[in-house]
């Protein structure tokens, strides 16, 4: 006795749904690459004007700019269902004075 051809998950590529499924996770993937390397810049540039002592309003801009592309980071990976950060904040170094204005609208 076998199971239907319809449950055999080599044929789930083969359907519609599959091929919908399959397209969809390959697009989270790479919105969440994008979004990992927006974080990477921005941190870099944070990184950088802490460095070079640049004035505190360019400085607070870019801890904005930061915690912005952490933010995003976050509801796309929860999105995802993948909703440990601590990951994340270890492995970009996240500061925690970027941590502590994510989700908080930028000063203006």
């Amino acid at each position: 006795m076998r199971a239907p051809r319809s449950l055999n998950p080599s044929n789930l590529v083969e359907t519609g749904l599959g091929v919908l499924e399959y397209e969809l996770a390959a697009e989270r993937a790479s919105s969440l690459g994008r979004q990992g390397l927006s974080v990477e810049q921005a941190l870099s540039s944070l990184k950088t004007a802490e460095e070079k002592g640049v004035p505190v309003a360019e400085r607070e801009q870019l801890v904005d700019m930061a915690a912005q592309a952490v933010w995003a980071l976050f509801v796309q990976r929860d999105i995802c269902g993948l909703r440990n950060t601590r990951d994340v904040i270890q492995r970009y170094g996240i500061p925690n004075h970027v941590l502590a204005r994510l989700g908080a609208a930028p000063r203006r």
